[in-house]
């Protein structure tokens, strides 16, 4: 058994922490991780993918189109963006935040609309949550990414809760740590 997850969003959403989380989660399990990412613009609020793959023989870090079990992102036409990867039957675990990308405000392109209409036809499993209000909830919108890893686990039924929680105390600050538990119990939970 392998697993090849996907994740997409903009810079600065958690989404490499969230990777780390994922391969550290998979890792404790006892699976051999790969990870790849990329992150060319981020700090412009450009583009950023991880791809984790995990399982008892994993040869490569890429994850092809048409094979991701599981697709995540933190930006709602990011998860149209990369919806290609997943494979028929998979999940996509969407955010429904919006934010708008340089070209849309400039004025050189559209963001797209009916986004959510256009995500439900495109994902026949998925799950669309308001992650940045879960996370406003529990006092801090960077914990959007938390919980939702917490919304995907289910998903990822072969790591226990208690592995997943180990993952994100090796990951996290222990500053950030408590707070990013119950962002992660709250995902599971939506």
């Amino acid at each position: 058994m392998n697993r090849n997850i996907v994740l997409c969003g903009v810079g600065g959403q958690g989404i490499l922490l969230s990777a780390k989380i994922i391969a550290s989660a998979a890792e404790l399990t006892g699976f051999e991780v790969t990870t790849h990412e990329i992150h060319g613009m981020a700090q412009r609020g450009g583009s950023v993918t991880a791809q984790i793959r995990y399982g008892r023989n994993v040869h490569s870090p890429l994850i092809l189109e048409g094979q991701a079990d599981v697709l995540a992102s933190l930006e709602a036409c990011e998860a149209l963006r990369f919806g290609h990867y997943l494979r028929p039957g998979g999940l996509a675990v969407v955010s429904s935040q919006r934010l708008i990308p340089v070209t849309v405000s400039t004025g050189q392109a559209r963001y797209p609309e009916n986004l959510d209409k256009r995500l439900q036809q495109a994902f026949p499993r998925l799950i669309l949550r308001d992650f940045c209000a879960l996370a406003s909830g529990l006092g801090d919108v960077r914990m959007s990414n938390t919980i939702m890893l917490g919304a995907l686990a289910a998903e990822l039924a072969e790591i226990t809760t208690e592995t997943w929680n180990e993952a994100i105390k090796l990951c996290l600050k222990p500053a950030f740590l408590n707070s990013n538990l119950a962002a992660f119990q709250a995902g599971a939970k939506a």
